[in-house]
């Protein structure tokens, strides 16, 4: 008897989830240490890709310094009734309680692939047409709450011993009002907490639509709901930083992050004809306001990538690249220069603070935000605008800065300033395109 508690001890420990909420309720964690969410948007992985593409597409983002890869089994793009790669369709006869093992056999290859680069998946188990189709997406209409329920067990026990997934639901679709639609990511999240074997086993956000809340707008003392995600959308110079300091002040706290901001070479509010097309001086403001805003990550997307626009396929709102030309874009490969910055100071005391400089009014486009630790703080300029430090935020008698470029990762000296009265910084270059971030550190 003894021998058997010891063995079922052992057997949850090595089963145990490497994926926790820091205790600031702040961060994520990864086997106990912080965990830099740099994700990719490739919602159509799965059906999209054979095994050599998928492969290459995951060494690729890899090799750039992404960690989170955010895809879709049960895919938008009439992913029930159209075969992957393989000839095979998720579900026999449309019917979530019985999964196609062929399929599936697929998608046991992606992830695991993913993970033995290093690669966490944010899984989403269907996407949200398969709930309700609402003013498009092709469906069809699927869940309801027993079978959500039963797909979710199944899932959830099928993956239960993969350490490299993270649970999404939702897929682009708002609960409505008057539906219980509700009731059906519930019962879905019970199914996947009850199938990986219990809720510290599943680590669940919810991808939605744009809106003020994110997540915690339908599911705002949802225990399953470790992570309050936003889509922040495809509109140039959106308030980002106004969703996401509003989600980092809110009760209960939980770790905040923009899944959905506005995509690479992506049509500026679906209006290529008027807006033209987002640039990577478009990516990085979105993606540095959030994260300094109270982001713990930020997720990147590509217009070609996240529909895996290849030969023969129906392009969605005419991409501009096949996804394989796509995955060197400016943007992408300037994503690895957040992480960098990021992860150079201590992460888990790193706060969203604006009392650090004095111009807080600029629009988005000129926008100032400021962040900071202990010790440190990063100050990013969206338009190379000068601004004015106040003193006394962060420890340390003199503080040390440096202009750090998120065009290429390089750092350039600043020098030194006494940390007890103000300080006006004026950036190396102004303008449009032209961003920069200060980086302060304490001394003494």
């Amino acid at each position: 008897m003894r021998l058997t508690l010891i063995f079922l001890f052992l057997c949850t420990l090595c089963r145990a989830q490497s994926f926790t909420v820091s205790e600031n309720k702040r961060y994520l964690l990864k086997d106990q240490k912080p965990f830099i969410w740099i994700g990719d948007t490739a919602w159509e992985l799965f059906r999209a890709l054979n095994r050599d593409s998928a492969e290459y597409y995951l060494s690729k983002r890899a090799e750039q310094g992404f960690t989170v890869i955010q895809a879709v089994v049960l895919a938008e793009l009439d992913g029930l009734n159209t075969p992957n790669a393989y000839g095979h369709t998720p579900l026999v006869d449309l019917d979530p309680t019985r999964p196609d093992e062929a399929y599936f056999k697929h998608v046991d290859f992606v992830i695991d692939k993913a993970g033995e680069l290093g690669l966490t998946l944010a899984l989403l188990p269907t996407w949200g047409d398969k709930l309700f189709k609402s003013s498009w997406g092709k469906g069809p209409e699927i869940f309801h709450p027993q079978n959500a329920y039963q797909y979710g067990r199944w899932i959830g026990n099928r993956y239960k011993d993969r350490k490299n997934i993270i649970w999404v639901l939702g897929g682009d679709r708002n609960p409505r009002k008057g539906s219980d639609d509700v009731e059906v990511w519930r019962a879905m999240a019970r199914g996947i907490e009850e199938g990986t074997g219990g809720p510290e086993m599943a680590l669940i956000t919810f991808h939605p639509q744009p809106n003020e809340e994110g997540a915690s707008e339908w599911f705002p003392r949802d225990s399953w709901l470790d992570v309050n995600m936003f889509q922040t959308g495809h509109c140039r110079d959106e308030a980002v930083y106004r969703k996401l300091f509003q989600s980092w002040n809110r009760l209960p706290h939980k770790p905040v992050l923009d899944g959905e901001p506005i995509y690479e070479d992506h049509p500026v509010c679906f209006n290529a004809g008027e807006l033209g097309t987002s640039g990577a001086y478009d990516i990085r403001k979105a993606v540095y306001l959030g994260m300094f805003a109270g982001g713990f990550g930020v997720t990147y997307g590509c217009h070609s990538v996240w529909q895996m626009n290849r030969p023969g396929a129906e392009p969605v709102n005419n991409p501009h690249y096949y996804w394989y030309q796509a995955l060197d874009l400016p943007g992408a490969n300037q994503m690895k220069h957040l992480k960098k910055l990021i992860a150079s100071r201590p992460v888990l005391d790193r706060i969203p603070d604006q009392s650090l400089i004095e111009e807080n009014n600029y629009d988005a486009h000129q926008r100032v935000q400021a962040t900071r630790g202990k010790d440190y703080a990063f100050i990013y300029t969206a338009y190379g605008k000068p601004f004015t430090l106040n003193p006394g935020k962060i420890a340390g008698k003199t503080l040390r800065a440096q202009w750090y470029n998120p065009r290429t990762g390089e750092s350039t000296d600043a020098g030194k300033i006494e940390n007890s009265k103000k300080h006006v910084f004026t950036p190396p270059t102004t303008g449009y395109g032209h961003d920069w971030v200060l980086v302060l550190d304490g001394k003494g």
